[in-house]
């Protein structure tokens, strides 16, 4: 089940509202949100529900283990297993075909690839409870000692299959008590409203219009066409899953958890470094506070860290060459800003340097889309002019033309506007603000519901990774 769809928006999403606002007990209103999580996971692959289970029990039992005997080797010893237990399922679920495809491409070999498809969302819940375990280790939170709590933080389906990557630390105390009001219950309708609108009007057409382009054959292409399906593709993976963190955000406050924020406008960074404290932040942190710091940071072997920080980061999106090259491209350029590139950039002017990070960017999304190595040499030859493909296509000028208006929207979208159109409410006419907020939200439901009624492109993009 995705969020931008009419079972989840007009009948799973009511019921669940109705059957947690029924109870006033906590206990029962936690009880109710993990029998639908449950469902909402179990929806499309239902027997991937026990692996959730499996991973989830052994992480409870392991966090009382280490809080147990923390500051010994049983404790270190534990913590190891939660690790080789977490990153062992995520290898054997997720690399084990690309690691079986790797031998048979070096040594001609023909075995066979496991059969099993990929576990929706465990490249997130396999982090969230590995910073569990990790967190109780040092010392940060206490172990949680009720297996239902333990199971609703890991399975709460607002960000189980897509992210953000949710540390227990940050709701563990919502876990026990939260806090309901019209207001809070208001910014998040609104803030998932604002989150399907991204995702139905803008990726999905951007998903479109990608399809045409780089999922065509590249023969066919000008350059100029090409350099549109990869700005095509830029709008629609940030619109994607913004706009899917918008809506895990937003579902959140519905039901009294605060969230942090996992985007913070990406597109109007000045440098790689930037870039990456804007895009995908729960998972930049995560590196940054369980594998970067540990192994040393920048007080020892900074680069080192770097590289193996970046290659894991590539290779966490997806099993396959090309995203260990994209995420070591992004180490390359973070490196050369720390030794040099960027005091080089702070001395241009600072539309230059937006300018220089859209390109380098769109260039990374280039390794992104392409798991086939072959097609991503061929692209990149045709959007620099190395092959021979025209300058400009028959078609580029007027697809351009229809879609200007839905263009300038995705790129305002893509600015810091929520403080413009959105004011805060304490303000000398509040009810002016809380009724623009309601006909933004009503109007884009209405625009969402409408553009999903009869469509068959819906996918999330990084339902996949």
């Amino acid at each position: 089940m995705v969020f931008a769809s009419l079972v989840f928006l007009y009948a799973f999403l009511p019921a669940n509202l109705v059957l947690y606002f029924a109870w006033s007990n906590p206990v029962w209103r936690n009880g109710v949100l993990i029998v639908f999580s449950l469902f909402f996971y179990a929806w499309g692959e239902p027997v991937w529900v026990s692996l959730l289970l499996l991973s989830t029990t052994v992480d409870y039992s392991i966090g009382l283990v280490v809080e147990r005997w923390r500051g010994t080797r049983k404790a270190k010893a534990a913590l190891v297993a939660s690790v080789c237990v977490n990153l062992g399922l995520l290898a054997a679920f997720k690399y084990a075909g690309f690691f079986v495809e790797t031998v048979n491409a070096a040594l001609g070999t023909r075995l066979a690839a496991p059969p099993f498809t990929l576990p929706l969302g465990i490249s997130f819940y396999t982090f969230q409870t590995i910073s569990y375990v990790v967190d109780v280790y040092r010392g940060e939170v206490k172990a949680q000692r009720s297996w239902p709590k333990f199971l609703l933080f890991v399975s709460l389906y607002h960000q189980l299959v897509a992210g953000p990557v949710v540390r227990y630390q940050t709701i563990a105390d919502q876990i026990d008590t939260r806090r309901h009001s019209v207001e809070l219950f208001a910014s998040g309708v609104l803030r998932f409203a604002l989150g399907l609108f991204k995702k139905v009007a803008i990726a999905n057409v951007a998903g479109e219009l990608v399809a045409r382009t780089l999922g065509a054959e590249l023969a066919g292409l000008s350059v100029l066409d090409g350099w549109f399906g990869l700005a095509m593709f830029t709008l629609q993976i940030y619109f994607d899953f913004s706009g899917y963190s918008d809506m895990a955000i937003g579902l959140g406050r519905m039901f009294g958890f605060h969230y942090l924020e996992n985007f913070d406008h990406p597109y109007i960074a000045r440098s790689a470094t930037d870039f990456w404290r804007r895009w995908h932040i729960s998972l930049s942190t995560f590196f940054r506070d369980y594998l970067y710091i540990p192994l040393g940071g920048r007080q020892h072997r900074p680069y080192r860290n770097l590289f193996i920080v970046w290659a894991l980061t590539g290779l966490w999106h997806g099993a396959s060459w090309n995203f260990v090259l994209w995420g070591l491209y992004y180490g390359v350029l973070i490196a050369l800003e720390r030794l040099f590139l960027g005091a080089l950039l702070e001395k241009l002017p600072r539309a230059v340097q937006h300018a220089w990070l859209v390109l380098v960017v769109m260039v990374g999304w280039a390794l992104f889309y392409f798991t086939d190595l072959a097609k991503l040499r061929a692209f990149l030859s045709l959007a620099f002019g190395v092959s021979a493909a025209p300058l400009l296509g028959p078609d580029t000028v007027q697809v351009v033309v229809t879609h200007a208006f839905w263009l300038v929207l995705a790129v305002a979208l893509c600015l810091p506007l929520e403080r413009f159109v959105f004011p805060d409410t304490q303000t000398p006419r509040p009810a002016l603000v809380h009724l623009s907020r309601g006909l933004a939200t009503v109007l884009f439901t209405l625009l969402a519901t409408a553009m999903l009624v009869g469509k068959s492109y819906n996918p999330f993009l990084y339902f996949r990774f």
